[in-house]
């Protein structure tokens, strides 16, 4: 990746566990951590992010260095992760969702089409806003593929979402 990208050095990348390729699975990964803190000794990785962990992983993972970041699936339809948004905040920690927008199974609700219609944007824009205004930890990477779904997406940020909308938002789950 270095040479093909004609970097000296990765600013982070992302331990990705496999244990279960669809969701987190409570196993070892102190051997591949532990690789990867070599790599972050020769200087060609600065930062270590964890990817489709458990709580208890980073927890573990915290013990042999420090994490940059998570990415686990969070969206507004899987919470599972919210008590983790909560202690990676605490901690400036990054948290980085994946398929913010649901994945391959887009975001649909009723409720969540009414409170677009009614702030004049699209469901995934109010969705991307939620998890914007969810934690301040929050970085986004939704996927686009066109400028005009970059723009649309980028609008999601100027979205002022109120308290009730945030509560109605929040009891969707």
């Amino acid at each position: 990746n270095l040479r093909n990208l004609g970097l000296e050095a990765m600013e982070v990348v992302n331990l990705r566990s496999m244990l279960d390729i669809h969701q987190p699975k409570e196993g070892s990964l102190e051997p591949q951590l532990e690789a990867m803190i070599k790599l972050k000794e020769r200087g060609l990785v600065r930062h270590i992010g964890l990817s489709n962990v458990t709580v208890k992983q980073v927890e573990d993972a915290q013990k042999l260095t420090p994490i940059a970041c998570v990415q686990n699936m969070y969206n507004l339809a899987n919470r599972h992760d919210d008590a983790l948004v909560d202690k990676l905040a605490e901690q400036d920690i990054a948290y980085v969702p994946f398929f913010p927008l649901g994945g391959f199974s887009p975001l649909q609700s009723t409720q969540l089409d009414e409170i677009a219609a009614d702030l004049q944007a699209t469901p995934m824009q109010v969705a991307l806003a939620w998890l914007l205004r969810r934690s301040p930890n929050i970085l986004l990477i939704p996927g686009t593929s066109s400028p005009e779904h970059l723009q649309e997406n980028l609008a999601s940020a100027r979205l002022n979402l109120s308290d009730e909308v945030m509560e109605k938002l929040n009891e969707m789950n």
